[in-house]
């Protein structure tokens, strides 16, 4: 394992102090706590955005703390979901008095644990809702799908909505929109290594490639010989125009993310058949997003996601 680390169970702890001796200007951590929070937090007659979710992801979540954005951002230990009592904190130092939405990707351990903070908060008079991101249509059943790169859409869709003014109610309404419209999927070359671990979290070989990898390495569907980028393009967003029933005419949102250690040089190359095939079918790309905005340490691959637009989430597209 190579690595620019200290000791392996240090690493949120130091990583948390860096991000908020950096961004000084911008956050600021709650002392004692795995939680970073907006500066001017809580911010006057605003409803509060509170995500998190296993560090690991950056720059999921905490790089998306600041206006028009999240509030908050609580890390657990890598891979690992952040415990009730760190979710609680955070959502007390972003009520305004407005409440607060809580963003959740898809997973056991997360679901539970902001479903925990949520009675907490309820205990302390705090009004909360809830969005579970269930974006990653690799997996079948769409009630099992993980909360993937997608997530990041809803922090900054929902995020814009509620410096607009929408209330806690109209938030939630608007974020379970916007995930019911968003669909993801992924393919990996290579592992991650989990730092306290030391070991890959699963093997390829020099000349595989697996089609739709979790973001912790859950296995994926498939696994295959590696294909050129064109054809893992056209693949993946065949897979999410299907699935999201994308058809001429629309709008999207098309999202190129790096898994960790693809360069951006690959990404582009990724996007450029993604963008080519979408306005060869007279589908408009609204916006797009090429980069490292969900990713996995240092896990080789990418994904794709789209979010089909419409009117309502339009007017908060930034």
């Amino acid at each position: 394992m190579k690595k620019f680390i200290n000791n392996p169970e240090d690493v949120v702890e130091e990583m948390l102090e860096g991000m908020a001796a950096a961004h000084s200007n911008e956050l600021r951590r709650l002392p004692g706590w795995n939680v970073l929070v907006r500066k001017d937090a809580p911010v006057t007659g605003k409803v509060g955005l509170v995500s998190g979710g296993g560090s690991g992801h950056e720059p999921a979540h905490a790089g998306f703390i600041g206006e028009n954005m999240l509030d908050a951002a609580v890390a657990g230990e890598v891979f690992t979901s952040p415990a009730p009592d760190q979710i609680f904190e955070a959502i007390k130092a972003v009520d305004s008095g407005s409440g607060v939405l809580l963003i959740v990707k898809n997973f056991s351990g997360d679901v539970m644990n902001f479903d925990m903070a949520a009675e907490m908060a309820a205990a302390e008079g705090i009004d909360t809702e809830q969005v579970v991101v269930k974006d990653d249509i690799a997996v079948e059943n769409k009630e099992d799908r993980r909360g993937t790169a997608g997530t990041v859409l809803v922090h900054k869709i929902v995020g814009t909505a509620v410096e607009e003014g929408l209330n806690l109610q109209e938030a939630a309404e608007l974020a379970q929109h916007v995930t019911s419209r968003i669909g993801s999927m992924g393919v990996s070359l290579s592992p991650s290594t989990v730092p306290a671990s030391g070991k890959p979290g699963f093997t390829l070989a020099d000349d595989e490639m697996e089609l739709g990898t979790g973001i912790h390495g859950e296995p994926g569907m498939e696994r295959k010989k590696i294909q050129p980028a064109d054809t893992v393009a056209e693949e993946l967003l065949d897979k999410v125009t299907a699935e999201l029933e994308v058809k001429s005419g629309d709008d999207v949102i098309a999202l190129v993310n790096g898994q960790g250690s693809t360069p951006l040089m690959e990404l582009y190359i990724v996007y450029r058949k993604a963008a080519q095939l979408l306005s060869g079918r007279n589908i408009s790309i609204h916006q797009s997003m090429v980069g490292e905005y969900m990713s996995s340490l240092e896990m080789a691959g990418c994904s794709l996601t789209l979010l089909k637009l419409d009117d309502t989430i339009k007017k908060y597209v930034t």
